[in-house]
């Protein structure tokens, strides 16, 4: 009688802090679920990032009662911390992670390691944007995550669909060799290590997901935002710099940037960090005393103004007085199209929702309005043919 050997690894991390609720009941179902179904040798390892409550106590618990199932736990917090510790270490051929919730049907979960299995791709990540993919959330998480992923795909030039789904698995070796220059400990660790492997022609292949918001989620809207905003002027910075070059294999060459803009993207990312903290500062002043629409449309015309001037200056070298009216009336332009966006995002708002909430949506939307200025900036008001016409 021939007996089918398993000769190949997965290892599955499931991160965690303080999910005492879900961690049981969660683990248990995916140790059924990969025990019944999984053609692979498996393990799961439920990383603790420093939980104050029982998880610990149960994650440890979980190790002893269920075979392939261990614990580890970490002294600091953050998703990125726990995945950098386990990914590292492992000795499995392909490394992957799920968020605790298990909001991704676990059907998906064969079909994204088999291509890195086959060695057909480096990285696969689940999508939740895709036509295929069926999805149930609220309309701002909707919005929050389609806008995230379109500043990507314009400023940053990523090709992935999805940087922040929970369900992503990565070839063990392609991830030892990207993890040293991913700096971030996160929630943009994520979205880091895509953008790295893309800049170095790994292949990422794409599973659409059917996928459940967890009403218990508890991410810090306004402060992931925020921290994804300065990780992606990090990464720029790095990028254009050389500074992100490691040493695993490129299957694909590598686009130039247009003329000029290796230049300027990482003087306008400055310019724009500091506009979108003024906006900011500046929309939580106003929202105590105008209503929330108005505190929106003053705080992005005094940002809008300074912006354009800065950037004048900075970013595209244009000096002197000569042409400085015509350039802040069509920088107008583009304040119109930030006022648009961002009345949108507050207009999509149910009634009575928290000032944390406000300022997550103008931070979203103000970031697609940054991007659209930075295109109308550069091939219109200070393109240079209009200068020299």
């Amino acid at each position: 009688m021939h007996t089918t050997v398993k000769t190949r690894l997965v290892e599955v991390v499931v991160p965690v802090y303080n999910e005492q609720r879900a961690l049981r009941d969660s683990v248990a179902r995916l140790h059924a679920y990969l025990s019944g179904t999984f053609p692979y040798d498996y393990r799961i390892t439920i990383a603790d990032n420093a939980s104050t409550d029982d998880t610990w106590r149960i994650a440890s618990d979980l190790a002893r009662e269920l075979p392939h199932v261990r614990a580890v736990h970490l002294d600091g917090k953050g998703r990125g911390r726990a995945l950098r510790q386990v990914w590292s270490q492992s000795d499995a051929d392909v490394v992957s992670y799920m968020d605790v919730d298990l909001s991704t049907d676990l059907d998906a979960f064969l079909p994204l390691v088999a291509p890195l299995l086959s060695g057909h791709s480096d990285l696969a990540i689940g999508t939740r944007l895709s036509r295929s993919a069926r999805v149930v959330r609220g309309p701002k998480r909707e919005f929050i995550s389609r806008s995230y992923n379109l500043l990507l795909k314009s400023v940053m030039g990523a090709r992935f669909s999805d940087a922040q789904c929970g369900f992503k698995a990565v070839r063990t070796e392609i991830a030892q060799a990207l993890l040293p220059a991913v700096e971030d400990e996160q929630w943009f660790f994520d979205t880091e290590l895509l953008l790295l492997a893309e800049r170095h022609g790994l292949r990422i292949h794409e599973v659409p997901v059917d996928w459940v918001d967890d009403p218990d989620s508890r991410v810090d809207v306004v402060r992931t935002a925020l921290d994804d905003l300065r990780g992606m002027v990090r990464v720029a910075r790095k990028t254009l710099s050389g500074a992100a070059r490691i040493p695993v294999p490129a299957r694909v060459s590598q686009a130039r940037l247009p003329r000029g803009m290796a230049r300027q993207l990482p003087r306008f990312a400055v310019v724009g960090v500091i506009s979108t903290l003024a906006y900011l500062l500046l929309f939580s002043g106003l929202r105590q005393v105008v209503p929330v629409l108005a505190a929106n449309a003053i705080a992005l015309l005094v940002t809008a103004v300074a912006n354009t001037a800065a950037n004048r200056r900075f970013t595209f070298g244009v000096t002197g007085s000569a042409g400085a009216m015509r350039d802040q009336f069509e920088g107008l332009i583009a304040f119109l199209v930030g006022l648009a966006l961002t009345t949108g995002g507050l207009a999509l708002l149910p009634a009575g929702v928290s000032h944390g909430v406000e300022l997550a949506a103008v931070v979203v939307a103000n970031a697609l309005a940054t991007l659209v200025r930075f295109l109308l900036l550069r091939v219109w008001v200070f393109n240079p043919r209009r200068r020299t016409s």
